[in-house]
């Protein structure tokens, strides 16, 4: 039988040496790869940003001019001298929009009373007679308020192919109570 004499320094990491210095040379030409790649992502990245803060803007102009538009109906709707009351129905959309730190002068405000008569959940165009409740054959009379709230959206910045600002309607729409 023979004998296998290994020498003391021969190992493992002796033999593989090699290979490993040529894969850390691979490795050593690769390290600007992942700065390139991020270079590359970054303003990918902060555009993607940019456009869902814009969005998350306009949704807040939007929610904050529905607002306004309910604030004047809720106002209008308590009683018939103030459903044509237009004053007091744009003070009230103002307030809430300004008490939510908004420019008032960016918001537009205008009012409309209708009126009818209610039979089973149908109602019948009727002509409005001043402030006073009319008549109806058949059913109830319903007196309607729409208020139409209409604000500007500015954006940030200017984007090719989008306009600068946007004009954000919303219209609110409450029965009157008859008392």
């Amino acid at each position: 039988m023979m004998a296998l004499y290994i020498s003391p320094d021969w190992s493992l990491a002796n033999r593989r040496a090699p290979s490993v210095r040529r894969l850390s040379g691979i490795r050593h030409r690769q390290s600007g790869q992942s700065l390139i790649e991020l270079a590359f992502l970054v303003p990918l990245l902060l555009l993607l940003a940019l456009g869902v803060i814009e969005v998350g803007r306009y949704a807040y102009i939007s929610i904050l001019v529905g607002n306004a538009a309910r604030a004047g109906t809720a106002f209008g709707a308590q009683s018939l001298p103030q459903s044509v009351d237009t004053v007091g129905i744009t003070n009230a959309a103002h307030n809430d929009f300004q008490s939510n730190g908004q420019n008032v002068s960016s918001l537009t405000v205008t009012s409309s009373v209708s009126c009818g008569c209610d039979s089973s959940g149908a109602v019948a165009a009727a002509a409005c007679t001043g402030v006073g409740a009319g008549t109806c054959a058949a059913g109830h009379w319903v007196v309607t308020l729409s208020v139409t709230a209409s604000g500007t959206f500015s954006s940030l910045f200017s984007y090719p192919g989008i306009p600068a600002s946007i004009t954000v309607s919303r219209t609110s729409t409450m029965r009157v109570a008859l008392v």
